[in-house]
């Protein structure tokens, strides 16, 4: 086995090689192209500047070394290193469901209060800043972003579909679009679809809850396991003797890793019964391509012919939506 002094060594020289590339990173500077959705690289560059994502990196890393010094097993540093980073993503969850509960249910609120202060015959534009004053803290923030954009006299469709990005929930989305047909339509029933659009979401809130209850139980033993397993194995390091005495060997190095790797796949498989896949959004998201299938339904309905024209550089595609000479300009949208 390579000495600790090496492999102290070659991580050193590791992060020395890391921080200088990003210094002349930092000097070249980059362009960003507004039109051009994040890259999963910029994405990580984002999640790696949270305060909570580099506390949970340090704290992997001196638990690997830590781990290191004491067992001189790469592969189990390794893996403790990776389990402390990755807890949250592996184990957690409850407190973004949490996040996604308060929000729909301060949605509910606002919406219910949005109706009566239009049943009360005022419109759109004058009825969003009045609610965003004593609208729920949740929501707050983005009412006042929204409420700015009016005075500002943006686009009142073009606003609100930025709320639906901002929120990033389908609930949230049908609300939204009810209000975007409003603006573009122009009807007269915008308090009564509210109200139907409230009460619907008031009966997912009660079942989000029960539904997130049900999971909070199987996290927590998910998290019994992974803490009893991680136990076992620090008892029989420390007590085990001969026994583990095979894992000090390149071999046995080999054979912990399979034992690692069977484990985090089942650790894995556990975090999938304890999380369910988001729901797809009901509004497209800015940058976001618009899926064939959606074009293809917009044709069938519309008898329009679709093209994709490819943009300057990287930039995605736009899809032109060609209407006949009554159906008015052409539509364009992302893909």
């Amino acid at each position: 086995m390579p000495d600790t002094g090496v492999l102290m060594a070659a991580t050193l020289s590791g992060g020395l090689g890391a921080a200088t590339l990003l210094l002349v990173v930092g000097i070249r500077g980059t362009v960003v192209d507004s039109a051009r959705p994040a890259s999963r690289t910029h994405r990580a560059r984002q999640l790696l500047r949270s305060p909570a994502v580099t506390s949970r990196i340090a704290a992997g890393i001196l638990v690997g070394l830590g781990t290191l010094v004491l067992t001189r097993w790469p592969v189990a540093a390794a893996g403790l290193a990776a389990l402390v980073v990755l807890w949250p993503s592996t184990f957690g969850g409850t407190r973004a469901e949490q996040a996604q509960i308060t929000r729909l249910e301060a949605l509910v609120i606002w919406t219910e209060s949005l109706r009566d202060t239009i049943a009360a015959h005022a419109s759109l534009e004058h009825a969003i800043p009045a609610t965003t004053a004593h609208a729920p803290s949740a929501l707050r923030p983005m009412l006042v972003r929204l409420a700015g954009q009016i005075k500002a006299r943006s686009p009142l469709d073009v606003a609100l579909l930025d709320l639906a990005a901002q929120l990033d929930d389908p609930s949230a989305d049908l609300v939204i679009a009810a209000l975007i047909l409003n603006v573009r339509r122009r009807g007269d029933r915008l308090a009564e679809v509210l109200t139907g659009l409230a009460a619907a979401a008031r009966e997912e809130l009660d079942l989000r809850r029960r539904i997130s209850a049900g999971r909070a139980g199987l996290r927590r033993g998910v998290q019994i396991v992974v803490l009893m397993t991680i136990a076992f194995a620090v008892f029989l390091t420390v007590f085990g003797g001969a026994y583990v005495r095979p894992y000090d060997t390149p071999a046995g190095q080999i054979a912990l890793g399979v034992v690692v790797a069977m484990f985090a796949a089942g650790f894995a498989w556990m975090r999938r019964l304890s999380a369910t896949d988001p729901a797809q959004p009901f509004l497209t998201r800015p940058g976001s391509p618009v899926p064939t299938a959606d074009l293809q339904v917009v044709t069938a309905l519309t008898g329009a012919s679709i093209a994709r024209v490819p943009r300057a550089g990287r930039t995605p595609t736009a899809v032109v939506i060609r209407t006949g000479p009554s159906a008015g300009p052409p539509v364009r949208g992302p893909s």
